[in-house]
C-alpha cells in the first residue's frame, strides 16, 4: 500500500513539474499559428485576453487543484511545511488564473471576472503572482531538501538533487526581482515573458526532480538521490512520502 501512496505521490510531483514548463511553451508555440489568431505577448499573464486565454487559464487551475490536492508533510516551521506552502501556492495560481492583469484597451474587461477597470485589480493579480512564485521558491529551498539519506559510501555530486533545488529555487527569486527592473528600464522585447517562461522552468524542473521523472536507478540514483539501484520497500516509501 505504501508502494502505491508513493508512486501517486511522484505522479503528482511529476504533473505539477510538467504543467509549470509546458504553459509557457504552449502558448508561446501556438501564438506563431495564424489559426489562434494571437500574437505573442509582452507577459505570460496577458494571454488571458486573447484566443489562448482556456490553455492559460486552464493549466494555472489545474496547477492549483494539484497543489492543493497534494498533501505534504507538516512541519511547526511555516517555511518548511510542505501542506501549508502548497495550499498557499495552490490558491494563488487559481487567483492568477481568475484575477487578470489589468489589459491594454479597457473594453476587455466586459468578460473578466471583475468587469472594472480600477487599477487596484491589476495590482490583487500581481500579488497573488509574487506570492505565487514566492512560494514555489520556498518550496524548492526549504522543502525539497528535507529529508535526503545520508549515504557514506556515496559522495555528493554537484547535481545532487538538493543543490539543484535550492539553484532552481534562489534562481526563481533572481528572475522575480528582475521582472520590474527590466520592465522600467525596457531592457529587451518580450523581457517579462522570457523572465517569467524561466521562472517556470526552474519550478518545473524542481518538481520533476522531486517526482524522480529522470528516474532513480544507477548513475541517476547516485548522482541525484545518493541511492543505490534498491527495489522500493514499504519502509523506503514511506520516508520517501514524508520528504
Amino acid at each position: 500500500m505504501k508502494n502505491n501512496d508513493l508512486f501517486s505521490y511522484r505522479r503528482l510531483r511529476r504533473a505539477i513539474g510538467y504543467l509549470g514548463i509546458f504553459l509557457p511553451v504552449v502558448l508561446i508555440v501556438l501564438s506563431f499559428f495564424s489559426i489562434f489568431d494571437t500574437r505573442m505577448q509582452p507577459s505570460i499573464s496577458d494571454y488571458y485576453y486573447t484566443n489562448l486565454r482556456d490553455i492559460f487559464t486552464g493549466t494555472l487551475a489545474a496547477t492549483g487543484l494539484f497543489m492543493i490536492r497534494y498533501k505534504g508533510h507538516l512541519n511547526p516551521v511555516w517555511w518548511k511545511n510542505d501542506q501549508l506552502l502548497t495550499n498557499i501556492a495552490g490558491f494563488m495560481a487559481i487567483g492568477v488564473a481568475l484575477i487578470p492583469v489589468n489589459p491594454e484597451y479597457d473594453h476587455l474587461k466586459k468578460d473578466t471576472l471583475i468587469p472594472f477597470t480600477y487599477d487596484w485589480i491589476g495590482w490583487v493579480h500581481y500579488a497573488f503572482a509574487a506570492l505565487l512564485f514566492g512560494t514555489f521558491s520556498l518550496l524548492a529551498i526549504n522543502v525539497f531538501t528535507i529529508g535526503q539519506e545520508h549515504n557514506e559510501d556515496i559522495p555528493v555530486s554537484t547535481l545532487n538533487e538538493n543543490n539543484i533545488y535550492r539553484f532552481c529555487g534562489f534562481s526563481i527569486i533572481i528572475l522575480m526581482l528582475l521582472v520590474p527592473v527590466s520592465e522600467n528600464l525596457r531592457l529587451f522585447k518580450y523581457s517579462t515573458l522570457i523572465l517569467e517562461s524561466l521562472a517556470l522552468f526552474l519550478f518545473g524542473t524542481a518538481w520533476l526532480i522531486k517526482g524522480r521523472a529522470l528516474g532513480d536507478e544507477g548513475k541517476i540514483g547516485e548522482k541525484l538521490y545518493r541511492e543505490h539501484n534498491v527495489v522500493d520497500t514499504e519502509e523506503s516509501a514511506e520516508k520517501e512520502i514524508q520528504k
